[in-house]
């Protein structure tokens, strides 16, 4: 039984643990060094249930993924768009976790007052992409060759959706 509730502080550690599995992967993040807890706590502060929520889903108790709505560009008339990201550890990979915490991320939204969903993607990160698009998303920017991973230079995408 999968639960999703807001992350706490003491969540941090193990949010961490999650995400810097995806760095050696290449494909989901362009940190390419694992990053610290400590280097995180602005970044976990900047989460409010109320406005930008930082979610964890547990399986009977044990962390298994996260997904966080983050600000766009900052400034006040971008309040109702915000980027998700989805980060599941590596065991629960391919089990339709992903797709929980999107239906519930586009459930939520009304209440968070979003009304446009963004993913930055890059062009190679099929898994992600195939996820997103079976939800409505939509390509609406590509950004070529703006990151580069082990020499090679990689496109982001910018995926929307429309949800109120």
């Amino acid at each position: 039984m999968y639960t999703v509730r807001d992350a706490k502080l003491n969540d941090l550690a193990e949010i961490v643990a999650i995400y810097n599995t995806t760095i050696a992967g290449r494909m989901v993040t362009a940190d390419l060094e694992p990053v610290s807890v400590e280097s995180r706590i602005p970044w976990f502060h900047e989460h409010s249930p109320s406005f930008r929520p930082l979610w964890v889903m547990e399986d009977h108790g044990v962390i298994c993924g996260w997904l966080s709505f983050q600000s766009f560009y900052g400034r006040p008339a971008y309040n109702g768009t915000a980027e998700i990201s989805i980060y599941l550890h590596e065991d629960y990979r391919g089990k339709g976790l992903g797709r929980t915490f999107m239906e519930k991320a586009i459930d939520t939204c009304p209440q968070l007052q979003i009304k446009t969903l963004l993913g930055f993607i890059f062009s190679h990160n099929q898994p992600s992409l195939k996820l997103f698009s079976s939800f409505g998303f939509e390509k609406w920017a590509h950004l070529p060759k703006v990151a580069e991973l082990d020499g090679i230079e990689r496109d982001l995408l910018i995926l929307g959706k429309r949800v109120s």
